[in-house]
């Protein structure tokens, strides 16, 4: 794709900054990586010296370099046994922080009357509070099973089934992606998908492909390649840049 720097760190393939953002109706982020500053299951399992070990699935996974997220997923979490609910509390309110960026763009969004959707291969217990945090409408993330018999509650290393299904990888977030739009009777062109890892591209890539917006946000070579939008430096509300007329 023909690349264009729009400005130091902000870069864009095939695409022209012709669209305001009103334009648009939902917006869905990733979030580890992409809201946040950490890869919350790394973090995590640091609690029980397993950092290195779980790193390095995940960053294979974000590279692309594994295929199958959700074994790579069950790996990882298999290897979290033990971690507790205190050890996670301290990972949130120790390690977790927003991104540069991200509370003025959803600001900007919301002002737009844009819908916010936040699409998590990560957990519940931090998605759900970031969803707060950030006045997000909605989450999808994954619910980590927590035995209850142990004085704190401690990981089991395992995933807990919800409706919807087991595992929210990138085919159940492209699929969240277009059920919230097609509740909201929009269309994927008025869509916005902003992500990191390669399991961010099948909903960047069902935005893209119908005319919407797909962001890269300081993301892996292979989805910096692939999104229409990549910031490449400075914060997540650099998004506001692309759009006409300029945000005043």
């Amino acid at each position: 794709m023909q690349a264009t720097e729009l400005s130091p760190g902000l870069v864009l393939r095939n695409c022209t900054p012709s669209k305001k953002l009103s334009d648009f109706k939902l917006i869905a982020f990733d979030m580890d990586s992409t809201l946040i500053n950490i890869e919350c299951i790394d973090e995590i399992a640091d609690a029980v010296g397993r950092k290195a070990e779980v790193a390095a699935i995940t960053e294979a996974a974000m590279r692309g370099e594994i295929t199958d997220f959700k074994d790579s997923l069950r790996r990882r979490v298999a290897l979290l046994q033990g971690v507790t609910v205190a050890d996670m509390e301290r990972v949130y309110t120790e390690r977790l922080r927003i991104n540069p960026g991200a509370t003025e763009l959803i600001v900007a969004c919301k002002a737009a009357s844009m819908k916010v959707l936040l699409v998590s291969g990560g957990f519940t217990y931090f998605a759900n509070r970031v969803k707060e945090r950030l006045g997000i409408d909605f989450a999808r993330s994954n619910i980590l099973e927590i035995d209850s018999s142990t004085t704190c509650g401690t990981l089991s290393g395992r995933l807990v089934t919800q409706a919807w299904g087991d595992i929210c990888d990138g085919a159940e977030k492209r699929r969240t992606l277009l059920e919230v739009a097609s509740l909201m009777g929009i269309e994927p062109s008025q869509c916005i998908a902003m992500g990191d890892g390669a399991n961010d591209l099948p909903m960047m890539g069902a935005c893209s492909d119908a005319g919407g917006l797909s962001v890269a946000y300081h993301a892996k070579p292979k989805v910096r390649e692939q999104a229409m939008v990549s910031i490449e430096s400075g914060g997540l509300d650099r998004l506001l840049e692309v759009f006409h007329p300029a945000p005043q």
